[in-house]
């Protein structure tokens, strides 16, 4: 009779142990420590069919936006220089002379140089070669016209003009002075020399007598109301246009008439 209960004793105990772990199975719906793979969830139900999700991706980093492209500073129109007004030559060229618009004859050219006589040197002072536009046009052709003739010929010396706006010019301005040369009208002009060397002639026998009657000649013909030469270089031309005055054995002094009729004679 023990046998039996005994039997039916250890039946119940096993019914129970496995009632357990059933109930402790399904309650966190995990696997209990100890249980054999057997015991796993079976294939299809919904623990086997979840995977783990993919970690989530990094933010793409943010792309400035494009800067705008910088609007070019526009570029200022230079004012229209327009034409230089006319020079005016006013009062006479020895009494009362002005000079305005003056045009300033450039130091030196292809053709010529200038000449300082109080200082003795080349280039002349700035102040000293001002002319009105046309007296600067009329050296400066006639002075090339005279090269083209003569190839062989030195660049001209050309000496005093007129100051910037006219006025006295004597001898506090410098050497002999001049009674004209007041409103832009007048220009001294010095003969070239026979040794070709670019200075003043000393003395009358150092004047290349050919070249010089050259210049008197293509100046006369361009219009010159008056050309002074010296007593000594023999030079020759109408009297009623070239004379010989003192202190002109070195250059010449060339007057043109004034385009305006004001300030001539």
């Amino acid at each position: 009779m023990r046998g039996p209960l005994l039997l039916l004793l250890a039946s119940v105990v096993l019914g129970a142990g496995a009632a357990v772990a059933a109930v402790t199975e399904r309650s966190d719906g995990l696997r209990p420590p100890g249980l054999t793979a057997r015991t796993a969830a079976p294939s299809g139900s919904a623990v086997a069919r979840a995977t783990p999700l993919p970690p989530a991706l990094a933010p793409a980093p943010a792309v400035p936006a494009p800067t705008p492209a910088a609007t070019p500073t526009p570029v200022p129109t230079p004012p229209s220089m327009g034409t230089a007004p006319a020079s005016r030559a006013l009062g006479r060229p020895f009494r009362d002379g002005r000079l305005e618009n003056g045009v300033l004859l450039p130091a030196q050219g292809p053709d010529h140089r200038t000449w300082d006589a109080p200082l003795q040197r080349s280039p002349s002072r700035a102040w000293r070669r001002w002319g009105t536009d046309v007296l600067v046009a009329t050296v400066l052709e006639v002075l090339a016209e005279h090269r083209a003739a003569h190839p062989e010929s030195p660049p001209i010396l050309v000496g005093d003009l007129s100051r910037p706006r006219g006025g006295i010019f004597d001898q506090r301005y410098g050497g002999l002075g001049h009674a004209s040369h007041q409103n832009g009208l007048d220009v001294d002009i010095y003969y070239p020399r026979k040794d070709r060397l670019p200075i003043e002639p000393a003395r009358a026998s150092q004047v290349d007598r050919r070249l010089s009657q050259d210049l008197v000649d293509r100046f006369l013909a361009r219009g010159a109301e008056f050309v002074f030469v010296g007593r000594n270089v023999r030079l020759r031309g109408p009297k009623a246009r070239v004379s010989k005055l003192p202190h002109h054995d070195d250059h010449l002094h060339v007057r043109i008439p004034d385009p305006d009729g004001v300030g001539g004679r």
